[in-house]
């Protein structure tokens, strides 16, 4: 059997996620990132747990992404916005120092992908992933080009438990240990 067949005939596993945007001008009717990536988790049978968008503000940024953490409930967090490289961009401050864990390939791998679509503006990109509490925390860059990058290139695959050889959906009860 083919690894395309077997993931048709199995069901994945619907997960937990929460998506936050941020951002200091963006409002629901505007948020075409957050929308994305709400959009897409659905499609692909995972259930939106808390959709939040908040100020480019450090301490607004974790005190979201901590609760969400410490909630049982949720699986996986998606943030966008705050990942370049101007005064107010602070997603990575806010988010490095709560994570057990970082997942540096996903940083390395989507700079690569973006690389083949905007050229070397990618290096502007602090995007990241670990995980925290046994959560898996994604960061994307606030564009909604980026969160597509992002979700249909490396985060939909990762989340999905047909994905072989390996996925973090399948090690997502394991990541408490």
């Amino acid at each position: 059997m083919s690894r395309k067949a077997t993931q048709q005939d199995t069901p994945a596993t619907p997960l937990s996620i929460a998506v936050l945007t941020i951002s200091d001008t963006r409002t629901e009717s505007t948020d075409k990132s957050g929308a994305l990536l709400a959009d897409r988790l659905i499609r692909t049978g995972h259930s939106l747990a808390e959709r939040r968008i908040v100020p480019d503000d450090i301490y607004q940024i974790r005190a979201v992404v901590s609760a969400w953490i410490a909630d049982p409930d949720i699986q996986v967090i998606i943030t966008t916005g705050g990942t370049g490289v101007t005064g107010r961009d602070g997603t990575p401050e806010a988010i490095e120092p709560l994570l057990d864990k970082i997942i540096d390939g996903f940083a390395e791998i989507f700079r690569w992908l973006s690389y083949e679509e905007i050229g070397t503006s990618t290096i502007q990109s602090r995007c990241m992933a670990g995980v925290a509490n046994g959560t898996v925390v994604f960061c994307l860059p606030g564009s909604a080009n980026a969160c597509e990058t992002g979700w249909d290139k490396l985060i939909s695959q990762q989340l999905d438990s047909r994905n072989k050889p390996c996925n973090l959906a399948d090690l997502i009860p394991r990541l408490g240990e």
